[in-house]
């Protein structure tokens, strides 16, 4: 089984008014770069919510 790429590594490609676009240099997507800030903090939210309990 693959496992999922976590987007090390990425570029700005594109920028318009209020939105910018990343490119992940090792797997090729595109995305907001909004959507992977979004992907970073959902990586961190279960390690954190386990240190509180």
């Amino acid at each position: 089984m693959q496992q999922a790429c976590k987007h090390p590594r990425v570029r700005v490609v594109s920028r318009d008014e209020d939105t910018e676009f990343v490119e992940c240099e090792l797997c090729g997507d595109i995305f907001e770069a909004s959507e992977f800030r979004d992907m970073a903090i959902e990586e961190t939210l279960p390690a954190e919510e386990s240190a509180q309990d």
